[in-house]
């Protein structure tokens, strides 16, 4: 008796254990079922991809420079005997800047020339004998070697007697000047620099994907701050086929100096390439967007499931990012509500 007491006492104690059991695994169930119901029903907010124009206008800073920019070397040696221009001069193409001594010169071309003159007279002479039969064709022969020798020393010694005077190349004001009056020059020497600015050129470097957007004879307005709300007008004059390092592309814009604003070189100029102009895009608002926009993706309402894309982004306009890839029109993205997604998560829509 005893015994069968003792087994409907554990038999009672088991099932109650039991009980207790199955109810906590139905509690545990019920709100696991509850959490999911609230996880499927993450209310979020959408919008449509949709088509839309986009104005793509590249700004960026440059360096205005000199149309001409020459460094003034001298070709010769020997003592300055004077100098015709000052920092800020203007000279003419072909003005004298620097007198170099050009007395053992100037004997040198004399004495040249003179021989020159005799053997052009001989070689002459001797031509006309020649048609008389009066000479032998190797005394011609001999007149004619001697006339382009007489020739070449008269050519060697007139350059050498010019270049005693050291002149500008081009027309330009005088920026430096690293010689003064009894100086001794050898040749090499730098003289000075010259800069034509009756034209400018801005320097820009543009990114990659924006440099194919550009052509050469494009118009830009370039503007500083020197001179707030003047417009310059200028064109693309040239475009590199090289990139750099960073993978920018250099770039030439040409614009006419104006005499109401003048410019300098070395100035900063703000580039506003304006003829990329307008173009239709897939866009999308820019709080769609997760993660950067190396690596963009968003949330797209597919029904009433969160599907996470991975996207293509191009340029940004505003509050809009074009999509170039990953997404079509009339797609619904999600624009907020995204921190509590995941792919596959059901959503309801705010009203």
């Amino acid at each position: 008796m005893k015994t069968l007491k003792w087994i409907l006492i554990v038999g009672v104690i088991v099932a109650g254990a039991i009980t207790i059991l199955l109810n906590n695994k139905a509690r545990s169930d019920e709100k696991a079922r509850r959490g999911q119901e609230v996880e499927k029903a993450i209310s979020v907010a959408v919008a449509k991809v949709s088509k839309g124009k986009i104005t793509k206008e590249l700004s960026m800073v440059g360096t205005i420079v000199a149309n001409n920019d020459v460094a003034i070397v001298s070709e010769t040696d020997g003592r300055v005997r004077s100098v015709a221009a000052k920092v800020g001069d203007y000279k003419p193409e072909g003005s004298v800047l620097v007198q170099v001594d050009d007395e053992l010169k100037l004997a040198s071309f004399k004495s040249a020339e003179v021989a020159y003159e005799k053997a052009k007279k001989d070689y002459e002479r001797y031509q006309a004998l020649m048609k008389d039969g009066a000479i032998s064709d190797n005394q011609l022969e001999q007149a004619r070697q001697a006339f382009q020798s007489a020739e070449a020393q008269y050519i060697v010694a007139r350059r050498q007697y010019e270049d005693t005077k050291i002149k500008t190349p081009i027309s330009g004001v005088v920026t430096a000047r690293n010689v003064d009056v009894g100086a001794y020059l050898g040749k090499g020497a730098l003289v000075g620099n010259v800069v034509d600015i009756s034209r400018l050129k801005v320097k820009v470097n543009v990114a990659e994907q924006d440099v194919f957007r550009l052509k050469v004879g494009d118009e830009v307005e370039v503007r500083t701050d020197v001179y707030p709300g003047v417009v310059f007008k200028g064109k693309i004059e040239t475009i590199s086929a090289k990139g750099d390092e960073a993978h920018t592309y250099p770039v030439e814009i040409a614009i006419p100096n104006s005499k109401e604003h003048p410019l300098k070189a070395g100035m900063f100029g703000h580039v506003t390439f304006t003829t990329i102009g307008q173009r239709e895009a897939l866009l999308i608002p820019r709080e769609a967007l997760i993660g950067s926009v190396k690596n963009p993706k968003v949330f797209v309402a597919d029904g009433e499931v969160a599907r996470l894309r991975e996207i293509v982004v191009g340029s940004e306009a505003e509050q809009y990012l074009e999509v170039l890839n990953g997404l079509n029109e009339g797609e619904m993205v999600i624009t907020s509500g995204q921190n509590n997604l995941k792919d596959g998560y059901q959503v309801s829509f705010n009203q």
